[in-house]
């Protein structure tokens, strides 16, 4: 049997985690969305019947973050107050895929508290035209429209701050 020291299980640990951080990357990559890399300019009618313009929203210098979700994803739902938490910093648009009426949609966001936009893609329409196929999907633009990161699966608070700080800087 083996002598297992602080160092060696820290050392297992961070192992198993790069591993994990690689695997996810590679998931990532593969389940990537063949979409536009350019925010279409398009309106549409928000859960309100507020028009939204994808490539004029109200904050003109910051990043937009396009947020492909469903009410019946259970990743979506931890996921959502992580995106709430950005619509201060950045133009923040949700895409509710397949989730019913607008007033389940609404019900969904009150019971959470959450204050971003949600658009009512009960057709799946508009996620077809972005590529997308799995919940939740994630594009990030600069300001300029252009897509800069994109990522399906569940996305941390941090990791969408340091995303959208990366593409406000110009980093990616």
């Amino acid at each position: 049997m083996r002598n297992w020291s602080l160092k060696k299980i820290v050392k297992e640990i961070v192992t198993t985690l790069l591993m994990l951080f690689v695997i996810s990357m590679v998931i990532n990559y593969v389940r990537k969305p063949d979409s536009s890399d350019t925010l279409v300019d398009i309106q549409l009618l928000d859960i309100h019947n507020k028009k939204i313009s994808l490539r004029d929203l109200p904050k003109k210098d910051a990043p937009t973050i396009v947020h492909f979700w469903a009410t019946w994803c259970p990743t979506c739902k931890l996921e959502a107050p992580n995106l709430d938490s950005l619509r201060d910093s950045c133009n923040v648009v949700t895409v509710a895929v397949n989730s019913g009426s607008n007033e389940t949609i609404k019900s969904f966001i009150k019971e959470r508290g959450l204050g971003y936009s949600v658009i009512n893609d009960n057709s799946g329409d508009l996620a077809k035209r972005f590529g997308v196929e799995v919940y939740p999907t994630t594009f990030i633009y600069d300001s300029n429209g252009t897509l800069k990161f994109s990522e399906v699966g569940y996305s941390t608070e941090v990791g969408l701050k340091t995303r959208v700080a990366m593409v406000r800087d110009g980093l990616i």
